[in-house]
């Protein structure tokens, strides 16, 4: 009979409560082979949304900043572009233009959505993938939170990289499915995380491999590949990890790619964008310092509904008051 991993070990930012006594049943079942749920290790797989799941997306996605600075050098090189949009977004920080845009397709309308990915296959066109990658590393090492004052790659939550961790310490392996850009995102999940960037899943530009003396590079087109949101998840999940997950978790969607039956469910993070932008969001690793109770994190009966208010900590360890929720379902 196998035995989990003691959860106290690597689930100390979780609170006492619904989600962590949900999070250890799940786990006890499917690690037990005299279990009815018992999953074998090869098929212990979990996927992760990451924006606003595992790493904060207030005030805006920490990717659409990045994509400001292109385009902003954009139209700083060409004035045409200023009166266009997303280049007149960029060049004018008008960040509430934005952020509406993501705030509008979450709801269900994609008009502004169209337009700034319109924009993004522009900006990156012609560029070499390992180019792109080392911009981002730059990006995402050398910039900071607007809000948090930390650099990006610190922005993770604590309770879900300790999840993370303590399902790989049960044989799980997991995987990032995000509507985030995938190549943004590969330079830093293995440090944050310890997801490598095989392992990531999400959104893309078409590639074409171009020879030359060097042996060849690959370079992104203008025209989109795939759009790793709602239904096209869990036919990318399927496409490149041939399983279907037993955990899915995310803020905004349920478990479509999982297996129905009592051995899955989703954790599910909602917060609401006072909550994202001005409180703490749980040190992310590497973290030196003595680990808080990070908060946020509670239980509600269905998937994606917000429950009750939480109470997360401030950096100095002060409650304040926000919504939050971590949904649990079981299929």
């Amino acid at each position: 009979m196998g035995d989990p991993v003691v959860a106290d070990d690597l689930l100390v930012s979780w609170n006492d409560g619904p989600a962590l006594a949900a999070i250890r049943g799940f786990v006890a079942r499917v690690t037990d082979d005299a279990s009815p749920d018992f999953v074998a290790p090869e098929e212990r797989v979990a996927v992760f949304d990451n924006d606003g799941t595992l790493w904060c997306e207030k005030p805006m996605p920490i990717e659409l900043g990045f994509i400001l600075q292109r385009l902003a050098a954009m139209a700083e090189q060409d004035p045409k572009l200023r009166d266009r949009q997303p280049w007149k977004a960029a060049y004018d920080r008008d960040y509430g233009w934005l952020g509406e845009v993501i705030t509008k397709h979450y709801h269900g309308d994609d008009s502004d959505v169209k337009v700034l990915i319109g924009g993004v296959l522009q900006a990156f066109a012609g560029m070499d993938v390992q180019d792109y990658q080392a911009a981002a590393h730059r990006f995402l090492h050398q910039g900071r939170h607007p809000t948090l004052d930390r650099a990006f790659h610190e922005c993770g939550y604590r309770p879900m990289i300790d999840l993370l961790q303590y399902l790989e310490a049960n044989g799980f392996t997991s995987y990032i499915a995000s509507g985030g850009d995938r190549d943004f995102m590969r330079p830093v999940t293995q440090r944050i995380y310890g997801i490598p960037s095989e392992r990531v899943i999400g959104s893309t530009n078409a590639l074409r491999y171009e020879p030359n003396e060097q042996g060849g590079s690959i370079v992104y087109l203008a025209e989109p590949d795939y759009f790793d949101d709602g239904p096209t998840k869990p036919v990318r999940i399927w496409s490149r990890v041939g399983r279907r997950p037993h955990r899915v978790t995310s803020r905004c969607w349920s478990s479509p790619g999982a297996r129905a039956g009592p051995g899955c469910g989703c954790w599910c993070c909602t917060t609401t964008p006072s909550a994202s932008s001005t409180t703490w969001p749980g040190p992310s690793a590497p973290w030196s310092g003595r680990r808080r109770r990070a908060g946020r994190w509670s239980a509600s009966g269905a998937t994606g509904r917000p429950c009750s208010t939480t109470r997360p900590m401030t950096p100095a360890g002060d409650a304040v008051d926000v919504h939050g929720s971590v949904a649990i379902s079981s299929g």
